[in-house]
């Protein structure tokens, strides 16, 4: 996905909160925005490298097709940031709406953007020429690291989430009926938009060998557009009627697919080789956010 799409994204985004904070306030519909950090369970997954021929070089055969491998490999941790705009089922609520049963003072929806880098590496393990067709009693020559089969790659991940939450309230006042401590939980759809740029380690990585510079084949970046699942818990605290501290905890699932093609830079005469991939991403967050209630 190109990044003015993203920007696009969050233009409309802000653009809905600055027309709801035109409307007068009432405390029950918010914006927040949120910072905190990520964190991703490990992808394993088959990863099939097609169609490099001609590459020979050593260690490789001069037809490298068909490679079935397996990916293993934990992203990054990274920092997640992102905004929230939201309701409750009350008359306070969105347009002043006063047609709910009270009961439904215990449930909202929000929606919530975020957007976090993404970055990810792993070897390649398997049956496959990009292997070393020998052993050596030393993994380093000169002090350098055989890391052919070696994966990485890096890119963003923007999540718009659509979240229907329920609540509980204590501590009321006169100020927060409702109560000033309101625990809640969440679930809903949410669209994935995510790219990825790839790198695939063919040679040695920072030295060389009989002459021969170390060697990457790159993808080039893709893009995948995806329907995810959201689950939400949190904690928030009214500080004042109109302002809240909200920590919160996020889990997104979601089953992207990306297929690159790329020559590797040492072989150039080499066909181009396609590479799919196709992880599931399961991502944990921690933040902690500010809400202005109106």
């Amino acid at each position: 996905m190109k990044r003015r799409t993203v920007y696009a994204v969050f233009g409309l985004f802000l653009a809905v909160a600055l027309v709801a904070l035109a409307a007068p306030a009432s405390a029950e519909m918010f914006v927040e925005g949120y910072l905190g950090g990520t964190a991703a369970a490990n992808i394993n997954q088959a990863f099939t490298i097609q169609d490099l021929s001609g590459s020979g070089g050593p260690g490789f055969s001069n037809a490298i097709q068909n490679n079935h491998l397996q990916f293993s490999g934990t992203p990054d941790p990274t920092v997640l940031g992102g905004l929230k705009l939201g309701t409750w089922f009350v008359k306070e609520g969105f347009a002043g709406y006063s047609g709910y049963p009270d009961w439904m003072k215990y449930f909202g929806f929000y929606t919530d953007l975020s957007f976090q880098k993404f970055q990810m590496r792993g070897p390649l393990s398997g049956t496959s020429n990009y292997k070393f067709s020998y052993s050596l009693p030393d993994p380093t020559i000169n002090g350098v690291h055989f890391n052919a089969g070696e994966f990485t790659s890096e890119g963003f991940i923007v999540t718009w989430a659509f979240m229907f939450a329920a609540r509980y309230g204590f501590y009321p006042d006169s100020e927060v009926p409702f109560g000033r401590l309101q625990p809640y939980v969440a679930v809903g759809p949410a669209v994935m938009f995510s790219s990825l740029s790839t790198k695939v380690n063919t040679l040695l990585v920072g030295g060389f060998l009989n002459g021969v510079q170390d060697s990457r084949m790159s993808g080039g970046s893709q893009a995948s557009t995806n329907i995810a699942l959201a689950v939400d818990t949190g904690i928030r605290y009214m500080c004042t009627k109109n302002v809240s501290i909200d920590l919160s905890f996020k889990y997104r699932y979601a089953q992207p697919s990306y297929t690159f093609s790329g020559i590797d830079a040492q072989f150039l005469h080499a066909n181009p080789a396609t590479y799919k991939l196709d992880p599931v991403y399961q991502l944990f967050s921690g933040q902690l956010g500010v809400a202005y209630h109106f």
